[in-house]
């Protein structure tokens, strides 16, 4: 990248886990970073991280639940206002839902929410960046999805989860094909057993498709940013459509 030219992402879910690293390593690439998520404080706390690691970054933090419409408008309008214009969307922030509940125990209240922020916050998002985007010249931008390989191989107790994952691919393929005609490239990464807060389970102990109990071997969220970054600075007459970026020995392929 020109450092004489900063590009402008948007991470959403950035107060922690893998938002967080990502945020960190764009804004140590050189990129200007708007970090979004529900509480001030966690995304006060990675901006400082960034500044403490470079005292020229640019974090601007913008307090926004994503599954909120409003929340969203203002996120990519302070945004706009702010830098001009957005070159990056990394489509992040999500929720597990209830951990361990058996799918019929689940209550609607708890599967909207879990839709309401995976996929339609996920929908919002690259909806107001596909305004901006579209509208601003030089036109065209990149949004990236994250996905998850539990929309691949769902986990004993997911529906809510997995169901969001799946619906996130078909989102990708849209948005890809819709931001052709405007220079928007759209891809997605899918994780699995990124150490992060929410996959703390996965190191003590998580359930197994036979009923079992077992510890999973995880990755550090940095490798994950790595890969975001790559596709990030692609130039947008490339594009990673899908990547899977995992713990090597995690059960995925095979039987375990």
């Amino acid at each position: 990248m020109n450092a004489r030219v900063k590009k402008i992402a948007v991470v959403t879910g950035a107060g922690s886990g893998i938002g967080r690293s990502v945020a960190l390593t764009l804004a140590a690439a050189g990129w200007s970073v708007a970090v979004a998520g529900r509480r001030t404080e966690p995304l006060e706390e990675t901006a400082g991280a960034a500044r403490a690691a470079d005292a020229e970054a640019d974090v601007l933090c913008v307090r926004a639940d994503v599954s909120n419409p409003d929340d969203v408008a203002v996120l990519f309008e302070t945004v706009r206002e702010r830098y001009g214009r957005v070159d990056l969307l990394f489509n992040n922030a999500g929720t597990f839902g209830p951990a361990g509940v058996p799918l019929e125990d689940i209550s609607y209240e708890a599967w909207r929410s879990v839709v309401d922020v995976n996929l339609t916050g996920s929908f919002l998002c690259a909806q107001a960046a596909f305004r901006v985007m579209k509208a601003q010249d030089p036109q065209g931008g990149r949004i990236i999805n994250n996905g998850s390989i539990s929309a691949h191989v769902p986990r004993p107790n997911s529906i809510a989860y997995t169901a969001t994952k799946h619906a996130m691919t078909g989102l990708t393929k849209s948005l890809s094909l819709d931001g052709r005609p405007y220079g928007i490239a759209c891809g997605q990464i899918d994780i699995g057993n990124a150490a992060t807060e929410m996959t703390e389970r996965m190191q003590t102990g998580i359930m197994q498709a036979n009923g079992q109990l077992a510890v999973e071997p995880v990755m550090d969220a940095a490798d994950v940013a790595r890969t975001v970054l790559h596709m990030a600075e692609l130039p947008l007459g490339a594009n990673v459509q899908f990547a899977t970026v995992m713990a090597t020995a995690m059960p995925y392929i095979g039987r375990g």
